[in-house]
């Protein structure tokens, strides 16, 4: 009889799965990740019920009240968890907050192709990026600067943001 009161369970898990997910998420102040887990832990644990000869009454209700209990001892866990790591006062201490040497290399890296990739713009493609990037000018301003039109400006900034993607992104394919 239990394999039977395993396959209802599992069948009104089935039905009930997304009404389920969202209790659980709303119960893990919206985490859904976590739900996604607790839902998967109650499919276990439902496929795993004993070999009894009771009857479940109602499935709907034991299978919210496994997952409910199951989140309860999600929550337990990570409260003992942070609670642990809260009195870590040597912690702080340990984390630099500056970029290691891999980020910095990499950095410099895309600093240098992107340089490359500006001194191979023409003149004014370079200047209407820089000035419209480094010093905030607007496109009419530029325009006036360099003698053409707002759409020619608008082109000029593309073809060089375009220019130095494609650097970037073969400098990254090496």
């Amino acid at each position: 009889m239990a394999r039977q009161s395993a396959s209802v369970l599992i069948a009104s898990f089935q039905e009930n799965y997304e009404q389920l997910l969202r209790f659980l998420t709303r119960r893990l102040n919206g985490d859904s990740q976590r739900a996604a887990d607790v839902v998967q832990d109650t499919y276990l644990r439902l496929a795993k019920t004993p070999d009894t000869d009771d009857e479940i009454d109602n499935p709907r209700a034991y299978i919210y009240r496994v997952a409910g209990n199951l989140a309860i001892d999600q929550i337990r866990s990570d409260r003992r968890l942070s609670a642990r790591h809260d009195g870590d006062e040597g912690a702080l201490e340990i984390s630099d907050p500056k970029p290691g040497p891999e980020k910095i290399y990499l950095s410099r890296e895309q600093i240098m192709l992107l340089d490359r990739a500006l001194k191979e713009l023409p003149d004014n493609a370079r200047a209407a990026l820089l000035m419209f990037r480094v010093e905030g000018m607007s496109h009419t301003e530029i325009a006036d600067k360099l003698g053409v039109s707002n759409s020619m400006v608008a082109k000029y900034i593309g073809r060089a943001l375009r220019h130095c993607r494609d650097a970037l992104l073969a400098g990254d394919e090496k």
